[in-house]
């Protein structure tokens, strides 16, 4: 059936809901006339709809859709979902991240956006095209020669334009907020990476705007107003060195002065922007034409060459040694230049003597051939004469000084890799168009046709003007940074049409203009970052006016950009930028490649000429021009960006934004998941893989939390940690419960400094959970391999809900599965993980091998530091038949090729005649057991059957009147639970008893031959074994114990905790170690 509906306009909400209301008051009446009419059926009969949720469900668009009432709740109608996405404006990055408050702060939609010509194209060239071209491309070429420097401008737009393909396909997946290239990477790549390189992607364009401030200020005193200098040259050599204190002064106002103009009112600055870019493009046009006209009438800029070497005109007009007027020889000023007087028997420098002065072009035009002469490399050291090729010259006295003569010296050192780092900066800019996404018509359109339009475009105005530099301006000239051979003109100007001055004003315009739009674009991206939340310490520039301006953040780019104005050279500054640019590039197409190659299913680009490997190219690019501008300032701003990464990851707020590098996560644990399965783990990478059984309570709290501490001190973040616990209930009765006990786990496993995952399982049946923990929990080859657990301490009272029952079983399961098994007695008397032992022992009773599981433990607890300071003893057990003396001599070799550091100690246990204490303790918990079984009792009837057994034995040792009452039915030494103390007295009754006492002793003998033996053994082995524990390890720190195996009849199970009870009485801190059947730990390497 079709579905018609209306989107209604946003100024025209407010009057729809006040009819809507008017009509749901209509329909509310007509429903009530309707209830009971009819067929006699009431409305809230319905089994969808409830009478309670009746007016609730009025709000809904009419009654077709009653089927999906309950789903409205969370889920919004599609006619709504579709009215806000018409609406949809794109916001400032970072200011409101979705569109929660959108209804009430939608305005009127704005007048006709920009399309691709005005919105990316040439936002994109008037970014990309700038100071360098005009100050240093002449020079470049000189120096690299035509084919090199083709070779670094084709890198770095190729480059540029591998990056514009893969930001093309991140900007046309999905709606891109104003944010640009931060809002793709930190989406793409995640907060930690997106912080990064947000953070290196302000600085550049911070030092992006000191360049062009160190540009402009190039211009004004080189070329405009020389005399405008503040520090006045005084000595000979001192020329670098005073305009690099001019550009300090004159740039620290400057940027004063443009930080003022984008305070006041940013608007201008936009308004401002086309002026700007008529001025590059004018400039350029007028630099072609010129090139055309070269071709027929060459402009008269004569140079003047001593020898072959380049002379500055900035100090002499006529180029000879001496001119002839009226008859009569007359120096010049450059003679007097290079002489000691006018005369001309004058001492003259040598190589003045020796040469002659000749007058070449500057500009010899594009017919000339001096094409041939420039395809070549000419690189020189800092402070060389720049000197022209094929030229004569006879060389003079290496003694003479050039320091003062009129030469043409060259300022730095120059070589291939420098000239990359300089020019580099002149192609970025690329994000212009995806940084105005939120201002444009047509976004996935626009930003991909407009941006590699542009590219293509200032990558062929580049390539040409290296061709055409190279084919007409003479080879000195170009390497003449400042123009000083041709009377201080710019170089590139010498060539424009119809003069000079329109590159000088366009130039200067042009460097004003980006200048500004660098101080304006990257407070607002500092702002965007900050708002984000995800770099906490920056979140104060987060801050702006009433309107939004970011003025803290615009004052911290102001101070950044201040410390390029004090580097003071343009050549410094622009490797500087290059990294930064290069590392965001770089990180974007690594965006691009991750995303298509994990093939999310939200990965769906309009841009279809993409592919991972033009990606991986342009990363690689990236990484290696980084290296080849300066590997030093690239190691710099790794470093800077790898700082920041790990600071966010440290402390930044956590941000789910879907990114790729958690999808790489979860394909590389796929792939390494897939790797473990082929079979169980080599016994040199066994470790303790533990699954943790928690109790909690009926507020879902943990119940012992030392059990965490005691994790993390055996772990110390290595390996698998699984915590698991069952809630014991129906799962539909139980959800919230079980996201309230997880969020309770997780906390205090963050407070505990526990690695590991959660899982809440919820079982009708206690018993049931617990297995279903020990069989499922973990995935593949991430699965436990051993369960701790704590020993239940009141696993006598049968209220109790982790009964003996259910201990016994998780033993035998534990068993069944292969997987060690760790209890804790005492668990709360463990250590935290703040408390340190600075002495003690760390005692192993080693009775039978477990596959190395009791000497492995105590090694990786030592690796904490509450457990580092104890010793490691091991104590095992000698028999009648043993030789003590042979055994303790094997196990220190063993321990030693173990590796281990642990004293050792044979304790022998001779054979001797069972006590008339084992007799009575044995025969106490079969009674007990007896009873138990033979009264068919409900639960709360056997509880009160226990303690009012209890009982009367606690009053037949105070009575002795009651105790011929009770005799019969239980012995008077019933006893819950053993001291030291009781086991000793009991131990020793007999000593000193009266010959009554050995009267009783034999009267109950009889019974004594009734009981099983087997128990007998058993209690005998557990009393005499806890006597030797507590005589030699009462006062260490830890025990660990061999646990023995429970009984295979199941009949037996109350006296098997009766025997692990009795084992391990007087001590405080006890760890039970059944191991899983395999061994853990080797002496080879």
């Amino acid at each position: 059936m079709p579905t018609s509906f209306t989107v209604v306009p946003v100024e025209t909400q407010g009057e729809e809901r006040q009819r809507d209301g008017q009509l749901r008051e209509e329909e509310d009446e007509d429903n009530e006339r309707d209830r009971g009419a009819g067929d006699g059926i009431a409305r809230e009969s319905s089994p969808f709809i409830d009478c309670a949720e009746l007016g609730r469900g009025n709000m809904y668009e009419g009654k077709n859709m009653a089927l999906f009432e309950e789903e409205m709740d969370s889920n919004p109608m599609v006619s709504s979902l579709l009215n806000k996405l018409a609406n949809y404006t794109n916001l400032t990055q970072g200011v409101v991240e979705h569109e929660a408050d959108e209804d009430s702060k939608r305005k009127e939609v704005k007048g006709p956006r920009m399309g691709t010509f005005i919105g990316v194209y040439l936002p994109c060239l008037q970014n990309i095209l700038g100071v360098i071209l005009f100050l240093r491309l002449t020079w470049i070429v000189g120096t690299a020669g035509v084919l090199e420097s083709f070779i670094i401008v084709f890198m770095c737009c190729a480059c540029t334009m591998l990056t514009a393909i893969s930001m093309s396909a991140i900007a046309t997946n999905g709606v891109v907020p104003a944010g640009g290239s931060y809002y793709m990477i930190s989406r793409s790549l995640g907060p930690e990476f997106g912080g990064a390189v947000g953070l290196c992607f302000y600085l550049g364009t911070t030092f992006a705007g000191a360049m062009y401030i160190l540009g402009t200020i190039e211009i004004l005193l080189t070329y405009i107003s020389p005399s405008a200098a503040i520090f006045k040259v005084a000595d000979v050599g001192e020329e670098t060195e005073a305009m690099l204190n001019n550009m300090r002064v004159y740039g620290t106002c400057i940027v004063i002065l443009m930080a003022i103009v984008v305070f006041v009112g940013v608007k201008y600055v936009n308004k401002l922007a086309l002026v700007f870019l008529a001025c590059v493009i004018l400039s350029i046009i007028a630099i072609y034409a010129g090139v055309i006209k070269t071709a027929f009438d060459p402009p008269d800029f004569p140079i003047c060459l001593l020898g072959n070497r380049t002379l500055s005109k900035r100090n002499f007009d006529v180029c000879a040694k001496f001119t002839e007027s009226n008859n009569e020889t007359k120096t010049t000023p450059l003679w007097h230049l290079f002489c000691d007087s006018s005369l001309l028997n004058a001492t003259c420098d040598d190589y003045f003597s020796l040469n002659n002065v000749t007058e070449i072009q500057g500009i010899p035009g594009i017919m000339s051939g001096v094409l041939t002469d420039n395809l070549w490399s000419a690189y020189s050291e800092k402070g060389s004469i720049i000197e022209k090729k094929d030229q004569p010259s006879v060389a003079g006295s290496e003694e003479s000084k050039m320091g003062g003569l009129p030469y043409v010296f060259t300022d730095i050192m120059t070589y291939f890799t420098m000239l990359v780092g300089i020019y580099f900066p002149s192609v970025t800019g690329i994000m212009a168009g995806s940084n105005r996404s939120g201002d444009l018509k047509d976004a996935q359109k626009s930003i991909p046709t407009g941006t590699i339009l542009a590219i293509s475009t200032t990558s062929f105005i580049y390539l040409s003007c290296i061709v055409l530099f190279g084919a007409c301006i003479e080879g000195v000239i170009l390497r003449d940074k400042f123009g000083e051979a041709v009377n201080g003109n710019l170089v590139v100007g010498t060539l424009a049409w119809p003069s000079p001055w329109v590159i000088v004003i366009g130039s200067f315009f042009s460097t004003c203009g980006a200048g500004l739009q660098s101080l304006t674009g990257a407070p607002r991206l500092l702002q965007a970052i900050a708002r984000d939340g995800i770099v906490p310490f920056i979140q104060i520039f987060g801050h702006g006016k009433a309107n939004g301006e970011p003025t803290w953040a615009l004052l911290l780019t102001v101070g950044i950009c201040e410390i390029g104005i004090l580097i003071a050279s343009l050549d410094s500054v622009a490797p500087i930028l290059s990294m930064f640019f290069l590392m965001c590039y770089m990180f974007v197409n690594l965006a691009c490649a991750v995303q298509t190659l994990l093939r999310t299913p939200n990965w769906r680009p309009r841009f279809k000429y993409y592919h991972w490997t033009l990606s991986f190219l342009g990363m690689s690019l990236c990484l290696a021009l980084m290296f080849i501008c300066s590997w030093y300032y690239a190691l710099i701003a790794m470093l800077i960006a790898g700082c920041i990464y790990k600071y966010i990851e440290y402390r930044g707020a956590e941000k789910e934004w879907g990114d790729g590098i958690r999808g790489l996560s979860l394909n590389a644990a796929r792939y390494a998941l897939l790797r473990v399965e082929d079979g169980p783990p080599h016994t040199k990478n066994w470790r303790p893989q533990l699954l943790v059984l928690l109790n909690l309570d009926n507020e879902q709290l943990v119940k012992h939390p030392r059990l965490l501490s005691f994790t993390s001190q055996l772990k110390a973040g290595k390996g698998l940690t699984i915590v698991g616990s069952v809630l014991q209930g129906i799962y539909l009765d139980k959800c919230t419960e079980t996201q309230k006990a997880e969020e309770n786990v997780k906390a205090l496993m963050g407070v505990e400094k526990t690695k590991g995952f959660c899982q809440i399982v919820v079982s009708p049946n206690f018993r049931d959970g617990i297995s279903y923990l020990i069989q499922s929990a973990g995935l593949g080859g991430m699965k436990h391999n051993t369960v701790l657990m704590a020993w239940p301490q009141s696993w006598k009272q049968a209220e109790n809900r982790f009964s003996w029952k259910n201990f016994v079983d998780t033993v035998r399961e534990t068993t069944a599965a292969q997987q060690a098994l760790l209890v804790a007695k005492n668990i709360d008397l463990f250590p935290t993980n703040q408390e340190r032992f600075t002495e003690g022992n760390i005692d192993v009773w080693w009775i039978v091998h477990d596959g190395g599981m009791l000497m492995l433990l105590p090694f990786l607890l030592r690796q904490h530091k509450v457990w580092r300071k104890c010793k490691m003893r091991i104590f095992t057990v000698a028999q009648m038949d043993d030789n003590s003396i042979q055994m303790k001599k094997d196990l220190q070799m063993f321990l030693y090729h173990l590796r281990l550091n642990a004293q050792v100690e044979v304790v022998e246990m001779f054979e001797n005649d069972i006590s008339a204490f084992t007799y009575e303790k044995t025969l106490m918990m079969e009674q007990r057991s007896q009873m138990l079984k033979q009264m068919q009792l409900s639960k709360n009837e056997r509880e009160r059957e226990a303690q009012l057994i209890h009982d009367k034995n606690t009053a037949s040792r105070s009575a002795p009147a009651a105790e011929a009452s009770v005799a019969a039915a239980v012995p008077e030494k019933v006893q819950m639970t053993w001291t030291k103390e009781k086991f000793v007295a009991e131990k020793h009754k007999n000593k000193d008893s009266n010959v009554s006492g050995f009267k009783d002793i034999f009267n109950m003998k009889p019974e004594w031959e009734n009981l099983n033996q087997s128990n007998v053994r058993r209690m005998h082995t557990a009393v005499k074994l806890n006597g030797v524990v507590l005589n030699k390890s009462q006062h260490a720190q830890l025990v660990l114990l061999n646990m023995p195996g429970p009984p295979k009849n199941r009949k037996g199970d109350e006296n098997y905790m009766e025997f692990l009870e009795v084992l391990t009485e007087g001590l405080d801190r006890v760890l039970l170690v059944r191991g899983s059947g395999r061994e853990v730990i080797t002496i080879y390497s």
